[in-house]
């Protein structure tokens, strides 16, 4: 007998994490994801951490078999010879780890194109409405929706991201697809290019079918550069004419758009870096902060980007909501929906979860001005005239 049911508001990997966390204290799990057809990887890169590799364990997923292992860490420089320095680490890829955990809940109800609109408690209960006329009702409702989230929106509608003041220009390529002057480079290596407003990071991933051999991988790179604000609006503008908020798809970018990355590139990435976004189908988000204020209410609660945001510098985004997911199940073990729910439980997770939150967000500030990411004092790019 189940112990109680949960409504997940989100699909993609923490929203999948926390159905993982519940079903294992007993709970029956059903998830809603507002996306029509197959989720879509927004973040391509994934460093492995030890909360994300202690669920994988427990699913009997060795961290190794869903990641492409690194041996270096090198920083490259506009004119002289890369800086390299032995640093073995774990990279995996948003879609490799989908398929890792998705594939253990297949018989779970999971379904797409629901975008809530509605939440309502009732007693024990908790009813959600989706905008296509469907509900779904059960005791504990999580929001794992992402930034964007329309959870949190509901519960807590003052809290609106804010943009941070720098964009991440991001590529994910076969190597196949690419030189060897480059795959020879950056093969193995975690490679950085820092200057005045700007930051550039690249590592291999595994192909999009979680392959690991040479020539199946691909090569994730991420370029953060100070924008303007007013200037935004612009780049998140697609070829059909389509505003973007949180993500311009590869593909989507204006011709003017992609003609500035170009040139950018080439005025201000060392050559080998410069090379790789001219080579790839670039695709953007806007940097956002959300500040943490609360992660609970009754009957619901929110988890990872949906409850508040850090700077990806600490490559924490998902091994934070994977946290999150993991303290929440926690907090619920043993609960039933004839009794109260576990408040002082409940209080002490969101008081360990938002110190951990804001601890998080001040490093993540702190790596970003050690760049003068955002900060006003570095560079700006892409400016209108």
């Amino acid at each position: 007998m189940n112990a109680f049911t949960a409504l997940v508001i989100g699909g993609s990997v923490g929203g999948l994490a926390a159905a993982h966390e519940l079903r294992a204290v007993g709970a029956e799990v059903a998830v809603y994801e507002r996306s029509v057809g197959k989720t879509s990887a927004r973040g391509a890169g994934i460093v492995m951490q030890p909360e994300v590799e202690a669920l994988l364990s427990r699913l009997g997923v060795p961290a190794q078999s869903v990641s492409v292992e690194l041996h270096e860490r090198q920083q490259l420089h506009r004119h002289g010879k890369a800086t390299r320095y032995e640093a073995p680490q774990l990279m995996t890829a948003w879609d490799t780890l989908y398929r890792a955990l998705r594939e253990p809940l297949a018989g779970m109800c999971y379904r797409l194109d629901s975008t809530l609109t509605r939440v309502q408690v009732d007693g024990h209960d908790v009813t959600a409405e989706f905008s296509d006329g469907y509900t779904a009702r059960g005791n504990f409702l999580v929001g794992a929706d992402g930034i964007g989230s329309a959870t949190r929106q509901l519960l807590d509608p003052a809290s609106r991201p804010a943009y941070a003041g720098y964009v991440a220009w991001r590529g994910l390529e076969p190597e196949s697809a690419l030189p060897g002057n480059l795959l020879d480079l950056l093969s193995g290596r975690f490679t950085s290019f820092t200057s005045s407003g700007m930051q550039m990071l690249c590592y291999l991933v595994p192909g999009p079918n979680g392959e690991r051999e040479e020539g199946s991988r691909r090569v994730n790179w991420v370029w953060y550069v100070n924008v303007p604000e007013p200037n935004l609006p612009k780049l998140l503008t697609s070829r059909s004419g389509k505003r973007f908020a949180n993500f311009l798809p590869p593909g989507e970018l204006l011709s003017e758009t992609a003609a500035q990355v170009a040139h950018q590139a080439n005025a201000s990435l060392p050559p080998d870096f410069a090379e790789l976004v001219r080579l790839s189908a670039v695709f953007m988000q806007p940097v956002l902060d959300l500040p943490p204020r609360r992660m609970t209410a009754d009957h619901a609660a929110l988890i990872g980007d949906a409850a508040g945001t850090v700077r990806p510098h600490t490559a924490s985004g998902t091994s934070k909501a994977f946290g999150d997911a993991a303290g929440l199940a926690t907090a619920l073990q043993g609960w039933t929906p004839t009794q109260p729910l576990p408040a002082t439980e409940l209080e002490n997770w969101e008081v360990q979860r938002l110190d951990r939150l804001l601890t998080l967000s001040e490093f993540g500030l702190e790596l970003a001005e050690r760049s003068t990411l955002g900060a006003r004092v570095g560079s700006q790019f892409f400016k209108s005239d």
